[in-house]
């Protein structure tokens, strides 16, 4: 064989290599995983934890929209607040093969086992809203600022109720509502919340007649409007028999809604007895219905079209192989590590702009709260 006729079988047989190891890494449903060209057509699993709020199916929806948009394809599910069920999809969906996995978590600490079986097939996790707990192979978080959510739902009541200005002197009754034990915002609303209230609190200027001001007494399971419904009746009768309750701090729109039914059934809401200041969160069409009536008072609006561009963002930048855009990566700990964030600021919504907040912005149609 001369030089020329072995440096031609040398060449032959390493561009045969390369194409061999070119198609190792091209399978989707194990082992090493290699980038879609751009990230197109790569399968984006998206995990909600439930069709109970509308707030959850808007997410999951904007999400799909702007994940085809890009070209990739999407497989959503909603767990319907069964942790059993949203682990079986999860599983299933890396299984088939999804490239990433966008999950707000039903139970934050529920979910460690089945994001190791993401992570063995190089599957990367964006924690979406909801802060997964105890898990290493949690690699992005979107959401809003939690704890600004409390300190604009309780800000809002310290206002209209006069405490810093001084106009008002009190004392005012209040009642405190927060949400899901399992769920890791629960506790950044609700410090947020008491950061606003306690000097209040302290200085007996707001009374919490009932004495339940610790977060395991006020808690909610599965953010249940239901729940919160029977909990203000046993408050009513423990409590109010004899008085009136001045404001209400409630963490999200659903629990607002059972509160105030609460309240409806006690006789609140008539010119001798006029509604409390009541709180909420996610400016969901019956709350924003709700204030529009004078019964709840006040909402925070999170666009959740802007927080579903972030999740994509960051998805499609880890497809592309880049760095997805974080502003905060010191304050989200899950317990294990400090999970890189970008978080969005929520917005105040009551009477006086829900028409420009939530309705000029076509977050919701104007006819929808007819």
């Amino acid at each position: 064989m001369t030089m020329r006729t072995r440096r031609a079988a040398l060449t032959l047989i390493a561009g045969s290599l390369t194409l061999a190891l070119a198609a190792c890494g091209q399978s989707s449903s194990g082992g090493s995983k290699e980038t879609k060209s751009g990230g197109k057509g790569s399968t984006i699993g998206i995990a909600m934890p439930t069709k109970s709020s509308e707030r959850w199916i808007a997410d999951g929806n904007n999400m799909v929209k702007q994940f085809q948009a890009l070209g990739y394809k999407t497989d959503l599910q909603y767990g319907e607040d069964s942790v059993d069920q949203q682990v079986n999809q999860i599983e299933n969906m890396i299984t088939k093969g999804v490239d990433v996995l966008v999950v707000a978590a039903i139970d934050g600490k529920a979910l460690s086992d089945v994001l190791q079986q993401a992570a063995d097939q190089k599957i990367k996790v964006i924690s979406y809203d909801r802060l997964i707990l105890g898990s290493k192979n949690v690699d992005y978080y979107a959401s809003f600022d939690n704890e600004k959510v409390g300190v604009l739902q309780a800000s809002y009541l310290v206002d209209k109720l006069g405490l810093k200005s001084g106009a008002k002197k009190g004392p005012f009754n209040i009642e405190l509502f927060a949400g899901s034990p399992d769920d890791n915002n629960t506790r950044y609303f609700f410090q947020g919340a008491m950061k606003t209230l306690k000097p209040y609190i302290d200085k007996k200027q707001l009374v919490v007649k009932s004495g339940q001001t610790a977060l395991n007494q006020v808690t909610t399971l599965r953010w249940d409007g239901a729940t919160a419904q029977k909990r203000m009746d046993d408050l009513l009768t423990k409590a109010y028999s004899s008085a009136h309750v001045d404001a209400v701090l409630s963490p999200y729109d659903g629990i607002s809604i059972g509160i105030l039914s609460s309240l409806k059934s006690d006789g609140y809401g008539t010119a001798a007895k006029a509604y409390p200041l009541v709180t909420g969160q996610d400016a969901e069409v019956a709350s924003v219905k709700s204030i529009i009536a004078g019964q709840q008072t006040m909402t925070v609006y999170k666009d959740t079209r802007a927080l579903a561009k972030v999740a994509v963002q960051m998805a499609d930048a880890v497809l592309t192989g880049k760095t997805p855009e974080t502003n905060d990566t010191k304050t989200y700990n899950n317990d294990v590590k400090v999970v890189p964030a970008y978080l969005l600021n929520p917005v105040s919504v009551d009477k006086s702009n829900y028409q420009s907040a939530v309705v000029d912005s076509g977050y919701i149609k104007a006819s929808d709260l007819k």
